[in-house]
């Protein structure tokens, strides 16, 4: 994000902070939740134009007038814009995630912040993006990608001219060429890997670049003095693209060009005197445009830390009080340290070469304290531990993990268990299934009895069944009943002794979940009963021993997070959060275990239940600890204290 006077050199032109205005006004506006911007978001598109055009123009200047770049300069002026502020509000976030972080989050804090000072925050968020990552409100430092993508430009567009000394022309070949081909590589991979499309420089160049070219296209050619087609045009792009633009797979791909092409309007039409310029060099508009970059600085870590702090649920009021808070600490930056280090007379660079070589060791020291040290978890009680660790209790080891192209689970991903050999078990499930996966192993190891496991989140282990589910796509639905009718297909040909079937029984029974996702829906076809008499038919059929797990009693008002971060701003979580009334468990689990349990047995069932229930109430602590993650799966110390249940299933001896 590029200074407010960053072209002073080519006379002030005040309209270019009105839409600066314009771009982080959109992007907090989107940010807070505000109505009417869901494509808010594409005010950093704005931004990188502007970036673009404004850092393009005093290169190619100096490029064309002295034949040569002196990149030391250039960055000391890009670190004099950019990193006091940065190392002010990185040093307060910091501070603040100390006393209101849990240990997880602020050892992602200080990943983040190691990333951000080596500019790399973008490359960090790209990597981290995953089912079970962090959503994006619970990262302070998620907004530093654009900044580290700008980073990125400043080092290459310096060096892609240093190159062509003397050798204009070859410059704009491969400024030219390199925008149009990262143009082509966004839009064509934003389908396929939107994430990457988003985060990553090559992918985005195009739109700094875009802004390069624009400079240095106008360099000789002055822009109109009259009319206000172009600029009602532009102006009528960007704010159109914060206004309809939807966040989503499709971004940036061709949506990108609606608040580029704008942009690039806007810059070569500001000069002309009409209307939309009055309304941009408007005194307002162009103060919060001088302190657009401590703004967008401040403002996405007060929205963060803000949820941690205060909890959800701030309604519009809240909203609006936390952007009034931004904007005050935005000017204070602006007006106490953007200013003052900004001005070389003030602030001599060898002064200000030391003062941020300090503070960004100090960025650095603070991150990989915080990162090495676990999040420093002496800081909070065990009661709040117990729970905290539990929401991070379920990363697992899915190395032996494999998708064979041939054979009979040919597509389907498979992971051995136990030791190595022939398996003699399947396991086959949901993420209840996934979320038990490291108590099973380490049973099958215990045994010596090698196994295989499949999984796949939201799918009943059914034959035959369709599903359609609220919580996913048409696509997702419309797999699993492939992928069940695979496996199928591979038992026939090749049965194994032993399945063992685990799921959320009761929510494919009675179509609906509990507590947080009571909104989600499912509809299974045929009815379940039908689905689970027809599923351990053809499995008897085939001469497998049928194992069912018993699902563990839901506890509707538990999850993990969400309490210990309850607990860790001091308040009251009631105890039925923590537990259930045994009726009320046995009533919602009826329907789901029912066919399994109907009529002559068919099926061994490993029952869980004793170690969760007592004759009253289940709770998700056992021996002090918690066992859940949320309130229907299991933590892997909750799988691993219950994996001797499986040694029925695994023990050699009881095979014949």
């Amino acid at each position: 994000m590029s200074g407010p006077l960053a072209d002073r050199h080519a006379g002030y032109r005040p309209e270019i902070d009105g839409l600066r205005a314009v771009a982080v006004g959109g992007v907090v506006l989107y940010h807070f939740d505000l109505p009417g911007l869901p494509g808010g978001f594409t005010g950093v598109d704005v931004f990188f134009v502007l970036s673009g055009y404004l850092i393009g123009a005093i290169l190619w200047r100096e490029f064309t007038a002295t034949g040569r770049i002196d990149p030391v300069r250039f960055f000391l002026r890009r670190f004099r814009r950019l990193a006091p502020a940065w190392s002010v509000v990185a040093l307060a976030v910091f501070a603040a995630g100390y006393l209101i972080l849990l240990p997880h989050d602020l050892r992602e804090l200080g990943k983040s912040l190691i990333a951000a000072s080596l500019f790399m925050a973008n490359i960090q968020f790209w990597r981290q993006a995953g089912y079970f990552d962090s959503s994006s409100a619970e990262k302070p430092l998620l907004h530093m990608w654009s900044l580290s993508l700008e980073e990125q430009f400043y080092i290459v567009l310096p060096l892609v001219l240093l190159i062509c000394i003397r050798r204009p022309r070859l410059a704009l070949v491969l400024l030219g060429g390199g925008a149009a081909l990262s143009l082509a590589l966004s839009v064509g991979i934003t389908a396929r890997d939107q994430t990457a499309a988003f985060f990553l420089f090559p992918f985005r160049a195009w739109e700094l670049l875009s802004g390069v070219l624009l400079a240095i296209w106008a360099q000789d050619r002055p822009g109109p003095r009259r009319g206000w087609m172009g600029s009602a045009a532009g102006l009528a792009l960007v704010v159109a693209g914060m206004m309809v633009i939807q966040p989503g797979a499709g971004f940036p791909g061709v949506w990108a060009l609606i608040p580029v092409l704008g942009t690039l309007l806007l810059i070569r039409h500001g000069q002309a005197a009409n209307p939309v310029n009055r309304l941009l060099s408007w005194g307002p508009m162009r103060g919060l445009g001088l302190i657009s970059y401590s703004l967008y600085l401040w403002h996405w870590p007060i929205r963060s830390l803000s949820d941690f702090a205060l909890g959800p649920g701030r309604g519009l009021l809240g909203n609006i009080g936390l952007i009034g808070l931004s904007v005050l600490l935005a000017y204070a930056t602006w007006r106490w340290v953007e200013q003052p280090t900004r001005d070389a007379a003030r602030l001599p660079s060898r002064r200000m070469i030391a003062g941020v070589a300090l503070s960004s060791v100090l960025l650095l020291a603070l991150g990989g304290w915080s990162y090495t040290r676990d999040g420093l978890p002496e800081r909070w009680s065990p009661t709040v531990l117990t729970h905290a660790d539990a929401a991070q209790d379920f990363i697992q080891d899915w190395s032996r993990c494999y998708t064979p192209q041939t054979g009979p689970f040919a597509g389907i991903q498979t992971c051995p268990i136990g030791p190595e050999g022939q398996p003699q078990m399947l396991a086959w499930g949901d993420s209840h299934l996934r979320a038990i996966k490291e108590g099973l192993d380490r049973a099958a190891h215990e045994a010596g009895t090698p196994g295989l496991l499949i999984w796949r989140a939201g799918c009943p282990p059914m034959f035959g069944v369709e599903k359609r589910e609220s919580a996913a796509t048409r696509v997702q639905d419309i797999a699993c009943t492939h992928a069940n009718a695979r496996i199928e297909a591979a038992l026939r040909d090749n049965p194994f002794p032993d399945v063992l079937l685990v799921g959320r029984w009761s929510y494919y029974a009675t179509g609906s979940g509990v507590g947080a996702d009571a909104h989600n829906r499912i509809e299974v076809l045929p009815a379940w009963p039908t689905a689970v008499d027809t599923t351990l038919q053809a499995l008897t059929a085939m001469g497998s021993r049928v194992h069912v797990l018993r699902q563990a009693p839901e506890i509707p008002d538990y999850g993990s997070l969400p309490v210990a971060r309850a607990l860790a701003r001091n308040e009251a979580v009631p105890q039925d959060r923590f537990q259930v009334a045994l009726p009320d468990a046995l009533s919602r689990e009826a329907a789901g275990l029912a066919p399994f349990v109907a009529g002559p047995s068919r099926i061994e069932l490993i029952d869980p239940w004793p170690l969760h229930c007592d004759a009253n109430t289940c709770s998700v602590l056992r021996n002090g600890r918690t066992v859940y993650f949320d309130n229907n799966h299991l933590t892997n110390q909750g799988a691993l204290q219950m994996r001797h249940l499986f040694d029925p299933l695994l023990t050699l001896r009881n095979r014949s």
